[in-house]
C-alpha cells in the first residue's frame, strides 16, 4: 500500500526558511512523479513543484521560481522541498502527492488529477 507521509512544517517569519519531506513507501519508486501541493483557506489546492523520481526533472509554478528547490534521495524514497524568502502568502498546508509519470511534468503538475496518493499535509504559517 502506497503511503507518503510528510513532515516539517511550523510557523516561520516573513523571510524566513523551512524544509518538508515527504517519506514514500508501498510502491515501485521509479516511473513516478512526486509533487508539493498547498492549499490556504478558500481558495484551491494548487501544485507548487514536481520532480521525477526516474530522471530529477522538476518543475516549479511561477510564484515560487527561484525560492523554493524540490529535490530527492532516491535510497531513502523521500523528496524534500526547501522553501526560502518565505512570504505570507506562502501560508497553506502543503500536501505531498504521487502519480505515475505517463506526461511531462509541466502537463501534470499543475493538476492534481494526475495524483492518485496523499498524503496527510503539514501546515505552514508565515508570519511575523
Amino acid at each position: 500500500q502506497l503511503q507518503l507521509v510528510e513532515s516539517g512544517g511550523g510557523l516561520v517569519q516573513p523571510g524566513g526558511s523551512l524544509r518538508l519531506s515527504c517519506a514514500a513507501s508501498g510502491f515501485t519508486w521509479r516511473y513516478y512523479a512526486i509533487g508539493w501541493f498547498r492549499q490556504a483557506p478558500a481558495k484551491e489546492r494548487e501544485g507548487v513543484s514536481c520532480i521525477s523520481s526516474t530522471d530529477g526533472s522538476t518543475y516549479y509554478t511561477g510564484s515560487v521560481k527561484g525560492r523554493f528547490t524540490i529535490s530527492r534521495d532516491n535510497a531513502k524514497n523521500t523528496v524534500y522541498l526547501q522553501m526560502n524568502s518565505l512570504k505570507p502568502e506562502d501560508t497553506a498546508i502543503y500536501y505531498c502527492a504521487a502519480g505515475r509519470k505517463m506526461t511531462t511534468l509541466q502537463d501534470m503538475c499543475p493538476s492534481e488529477r494526475a495524483f492518485a496518493s496523499w498524503g496527510q499535509g503539514t501546515q505552514v504559517t508565515v508570519s511575523s
